[in-house]
């Protein structure tokens, strides 16, 4: 051993888990074992499940009163009694004088609004002005996913000078087509036309993933089912006319991933949550309605039918013919075998039957924090704070405006997509079509794209955000506007969905008229 080194042995063990095979990705802590996560492509996470969550989206909106709330809030606070247009025209680029613009700002509304407002001038099925069509758009869209305006061109009349018409398709009409007929409606996403672009949920794209078309079928999925008519058909419509290059078709939605060609309801990452809570608050009111009630049941040992004196009974209607059931409401059935709960009421048993109820605690303690509860983590899948969402201002002024504050930011980029996908789109196709008949003039809109883009530009004005001290804001948005923070024309837009200018020579033309004050 002497002039030797002592021998080591060096034990080599296996690499520790690190990163996120040690947190969000591992797969042997006792938390995340059996938390198995297998997401696909967006078309195979969404296509093959949209039809499911359309239906459940839409009977959530009728039978959800939080659900319809979420929905109907959306549509007042982005669209409300409509998202009016105004001329934005880029007056350096066209080369135009303030009162050139003004000249040409204002006729161009006029001629719009000679369209948009007339139901018959802007409306296939006559029913809606434009202002109406944009509210259904945005419903349809946030209940179904996506919602689709198909561009109609007729021949124009002397009352009715544009020929562009919008016809509204609900999210189901636009599927694969199917050799199975109406029955394919219900389960084919995937398809591929003759010439190899491929179809996703009715929406056909090229090799390169650009959308090329819109697959309608001619009536409501299962429709024909109904009606004994299975025979459907799919009628292919170009996304972009091939002559104009201007959209045939407008995709209203709002993706979550890239590569996704059909939307998801809004509703989606709350469908179990307001269902079981819709579930949970039926089984209280009835059970609440059943402790309301004061009724006596009296079991019979001689004739059944006979009612002593001085009492009441109610019939009974329609029940099942081998099991008795207890209803809580009053004088609808005539079954025997159905028995009903009302207030005041003496009910007749038959002999040898008895009733027994359980003794639950009515109003389960706790069911108003339970709820409130539960609609807040709601509202966070829906970005409507609990104040919002259930319209209860009812905490301290600051509480009440952050939530305020965080709901119109969210709603803000909701106008923006719509906006983007449903009025700008429908703008610029009626404008084409103005410029084309020679009732505006742009020089330059069918020559030069920069010249049909500064004719073009539009502001799109709607609700604007409510205020719960009018006073304190006013002053905050005049401090605002005197440090060069934001102009009169922001803050008129923002704080009461007006023009500005407008509003100016408004105020003016009173003034004129009024006269010099005493």
């Amino acid at each position: 051993m002497n002039g030797t080194k002592p021998y080591t042995l060096k034990i080599v063990k296996g690499p520790k888990a690190s990163g996120y095979s040690d947190a969000g990705a591992s797969h042997v802590k006792r938390a995340l074992k059996a938390f198995v996560a297998n997401s696909r492509s967006a078309v195979e996470d969404i296509d093959m499940n949209n039809m499911t969550m359309r239906q459940r989206g839409r009977m959530l909106y009728m039978a959800s009163p939080v659900a319809a709330g979420a929905i109907n809030t959306q549509r007042t606070k982005v669209v409300g009694p409509g998202l009016y247009m105004r001329p934005a025209i880029d007056r350096q680029i066209l080369g135009l004088t303030d009162e050139e613009a003004e000249r040409w700002t204002a006729r161009t509304k006029a001629e719009f609004s000679l369209w948009a407002e007339n139901k018959y001038a802007c409306d296939v099925q006559g029913m809606n002005n434009l202002y109406a069509l944009q509210q259904l758009a945005l419903k349809s869209m946030l209940m179904s996913g996506d919602t689709f305006a198909v561009l109609h061109h007729e021949e124009p009349t002397q009352l009715l000078p544009y020929g562009l018409r919008v016809q509204l398709i609900e999210a189901d009409r636009v599927s694969t087509p199917s050799k199975a007929g109406a029955f394919g409606l219900q389960t084919l996403t995937e398809g591929e036309t003759k010439d190899g672009n491929k179809i996703h949920d009715g929406v056909e794209v090229n090799d390169v993933g650009r959308v090329v078309a819109y697959h309608i079928c001619s009536h409501y999925p299962a429709a024909g089912i109904l009606t004994g008519k299975e025979s459907v058909e799919w009628t292919p419509v170009p996304a972009v006319g091939a002559e104009t290059g201007l959209p045939n078709v407008l995709h209203v939605m709002t993706p979550e991933r890239p590569e996704q060609y059909r939307g998801v309801t809004y509703l989606a990452p709350v469908i179990e949550t307001l269902l079981q809570l819709r579930r949970y608050t039926e089984s209280e009111l009835v059970a609440a309605i059943i402790q309301s009630y004061l009724t006596a049941w009296i079991t019979t040992q001689t004739d059944p039918t006979e009612i002593p004196f001085n009492e009441v009974g109610d019939g009974d209607v329609d029940g099942a013919e081998n099991e008795k059931s207890v209803e809580v409401r009053s004088g609808v059935s005539d079954s025997e075998n159905e028995y009903e709960m009302g207030p005041g009421q003496v009910t007749h048993l038959q002999p040898g039957e008895n009733i027994t109820f359980g003794n639950p605690n009515i109003p389960t303690a706790g069911f108003d924090a339970f709820v409130r509860a539960i609609c807040r983590v709601a509202g966070a899948g829906l970005e409507l704070p609990y104040d919002v969402l259930m319209k209860e201002y009812n905490s301290s002024y600051s509480a009440a405006k952050g939530a305020l504050e965080d709901a119109w930011t969210m709603l803000r980029m909701v106008r923006k997509w719509f906006i983007d996908d449903f009025c700008q789109p429908l703008y610029e196709v009626w404008l084409a079509e103005a410029v084309a008949r020679g009732r505006i003039q742009a020089p330059g809109f069918f020559t030069d794209p920069l010249l049909r883009r500064a004719w073009s530009g539009a502001v799109w004005d709607g609700p604007a955000q409510i205020h719960l001290d009018p006073l304190k804001e006013s002053k905050a948005n005049e401090v605002a506007v005197s440090h060069g923070w934001k102009t009169n024309a922001q803050v008129t837009r923002e704080n009461y969905g007006g023009d500005w200018r407008e509003n100016v020579k408004q105020i003016q033309a009173e003034n004129d008229f009024a006269g010099p004050g005493e």
